[in-house]
């Protein structure tokens, strides 16, 4: 095989391998940051909770506040109705007690209520609590294990692009620029294989004469449709 094209192969070879690592990259960079979305929306659930709950408790304080207030007023209540002179005070009286102890059993009422649904927040809140640990320390061992793969890949692409580096310095320089020009719009395919006489870049059918011309290896021959450079495999 002609030497020029030989070395097109392995190029083509080495920036695909470097191309390869931008998805897994990609992938690594995604888990963490969909954990990392995890986390900050049990966060704000937690802030939403605790919200909730300082809201009830403001409401038990008012509540308790109004009960003070009604307890005060059915002892004045009862201090009245024992200088009331005649029945006409009386009935006011007793009706102003029995108004006030109707609005004191509704706001006990009204407590027991509210200290359920804080008890129920503090339970959620305990809870989401937990999911919020597990996930920051699902976090931090995808992290570590995100940062291994990482220097594994980074290791491996310096390796491949040391030898890269090495191949270019052997290259013919217009062979290269003829290569990075279709390397342009073809990418990883710049470089194809043909099967079956058939280009595998664009994937139509060559000619019998560019199809010998492959075989042979003896120069850089191009597909006729597509334009990418061809080589032959040793299976088809």
């Amino acid at each position: 095989m002609n030497k020029d094209l030989e070395q097109l192969i392995r190029l083509s070879g080495f920036d695909k391998q470097i191309d390869d690592f931008s998805p897994q990259i990609d992938a690594l960079t995604k888990k963490l940051s969909a954990k990392e979305d995890e986390i900050s929306r049990i966060g704000g659930e937690l802030e939403s909770i605790e919200a909730d709950i300082k809201d009830l408790k403001e409401q038990i304080t008012g509540t308790n506040n109004l009960i003070a207030e009604l307890n005060k007023r059915i002892k004045d209540t009862g201090k009245k109705s024992s200088a009331v002179r005649n029945e006409k005070d009386a009935k006011a009286v007793s009706s102003e007690e029995e108004i006030a102890k109707e609005n004191l059993q509704s706001a006990n009422d009204e407590i027991s209520k509210l200290e359920k649904l804080v008890s129920a927040k503090e339970a959620l809140k305990a809870e989401t609590e937990q999911k919020q640990e597990a996930a920051k320390g699902e976090f931090d061992a995808l992290k570590s294990e995100s940062e291994e793969a990482m220097n594994a890949i980074q290791n491996e692409r310096a390796q491949i692009s040391k030898d890269k580096n090495a191949l270019l310095k052997e290259m013919d320089p217009k062979i290269l620029a003829f290569y990075e020009k279709i390397r342009k719009w073809a990418k990883n395919t710049a470089v194809a294989p043909v099967r079956k006489q058939a280009c595998y870049g664009c994937f139509l059918k060559i000619n019998e004469k560019t199809y010998s011309s492959v075989v042979k290896g003896d120069e850089i021959t191009t597909c006729p449709h597509c334009g990418r450079i061809l080589y032959k495999e040793i299976q088809d």
